[in-house]
């Protein structure tokens, strides 16, 4: 029998506070947000927080994650879906036209949260893309797009690292489009020398 899909209201509690969470931690920062700030955007006690997320950290780790995982659904499924060839230019593409409706991701990719740029590289959200990524690199092999003698799940870690460091500078070197297309050429094109079989 199938789990029943209807939110309980633990669930809504949480999410409540993690859509907070998102756009006060995004306009006001770390440093400049409380818990009780959340609370109150979230139409809660100043303690409904607790049962759910241990302190400040915890919560907006929670919220990064939260927002950090709707970019990169929205980037990842046009990669997945149409089994675009030249996925990695159009992950970088996909990833920028969607960054303005993820404000928190923003920050943290623009280095406005210096002491979380480095974990961002470890939460839930990346380690999902380096699973979808490893799976498309799979199937390029299966079909003899991709080197079969390279390692999907390493190439895929090195290719998203890569990906988010260059999504990064562009981010806060504010380059106009022009510049980021050749950041997302140059994305396609190590991706290419590097798992793409001799012809």
């Amino acid at each position: 029998m199938p789990p029943d899909p209807t939110p309980t209201k633990g669930d809504r509690t949480r999410q409540a506070l993690l859509a907070a969470a998102v756009v006060r931690f995004a306009r006001e920062g770390y440093r400049g947000t409380s818990v009780a700030d959340v609370c109150r955007d979230a139409g809660l006690s100043t303690t409904a927080s607790y049962p759910y997320f241990a302190n400040k950290e915890t919560l907006f780790v929670a919220a990064v994650d939260e927002d950090v995982a709707g970019l990169i659904d929205d980037a990842v499924s046009l990669v997945v879906l149409d089994e675009e060839p030249e996925w990695g230019r159009l992950m970088m593409r996909a990833l920028i036209t969607h960054l303005e409706g993820h404000p928190l991701a923003g920050r943290i990719l623009r280095g406005l949260e210096p002491e979380f740029t480095m974990r961002l590289l470890q939460i839930p959200a990346l380690q999902e893309l380096r699973k979808t990524v490893t799976e498309l690199i799979r199937d390029q092999q299966v079909r003899g797009d991709v080197r079969r003698d390279i390692d999907p799940a390493e190439t895929a870690g090195g290719m998203v690292v890569i990906v988010i460091s260059l999504l990064m500078a562009t981010t806060q070197t504010g380059a106009n489009a022009a510049g980021f297309e050749q950041v997302a050429g140059d994305v396609e094109s190590v991706l290419q020398a590097a798992t793409r079989p001799p012809r």
